[in-house]
């Protein structure tokens, strides 16, 4: 059998070492994002996401349009700008038609359509999930929604059901009141 000269065995345990610390650095990745946890918020965030595109596509093609019916609202909220300088090439009488056209022309506006349609869709999110927090609940018999109180000590807010305050510590059936 050959003999390994020095620098081929060096050559072979640093390999190893390499090999090893590999090994080591994958089962600790493996280790940490296997964990039920992590997985559990990133199909979390997944859902969130597909969520908030069904909800955003709600409020834009169902909401937006019956809103729309107002004479006083427009359908098309994203177009909605008010100029707050106007660039080099404004048209005297007639204005901007777009926001894009403004933008070109070099003119500050105010977006606030945009700003609109996005408190819309918070507000549809929001709503939406209260709605799936109630029927999770009357189907579970599992309260995801708590109803709380404010402690009459310490002012923080706690369970209904509580019987102490596990911010103070105090009784909140009026012990503390009592005087013996």
């Amino acid at each position: 059998m050959p003999q390994l000269d020095e620098s081929s065995e060096h050559l072979l345990n640093t390999g190893q070492k390499v090999q090893k610390r590999a090994s080591s650095a994958w089962n600790g990745f493996s280790n940490f994002a296997l964990q039920d946890n992590v997985l559990e918020v990133a199909v979390g965030l997944i859902l969130a996401a597909a969520f908030t595109a069904v909800v955003t596509s709600f409020v834009r093609d169902i909401i937006l349009p019956i809103l729309s019916l107002l004479p006083f609202i427009d359908r098309n909220f994203d177009e909605k700008f008010a100029v707050l300088r106007k660039g080099p090439h404004y048209a005297k009488g007639q204005g901007y038609t777009t926001m894009k056209l403004a933008l070109e022309d070099g003119a500050v506006i105010m977006a606030y359509g945009t700003f609109l349609n996005k408190v819309f869709n918070f507000i549809g999110i929001g709503l939406a999930l209260y709605f799936i927090a109630n029927v999770y609940t009357s189907v579970s018999n599992d309260a995801v929604i708590k109803n709380t109180v404010k402690c009459k000590y310490c002012r923080k807010r706690i369970s209904e059901k509580a019987h102490r305050c596990v911010n103070c510590t105090s009784w909140q059936d009026g012990r503390e009141e009592q005087t013996n």
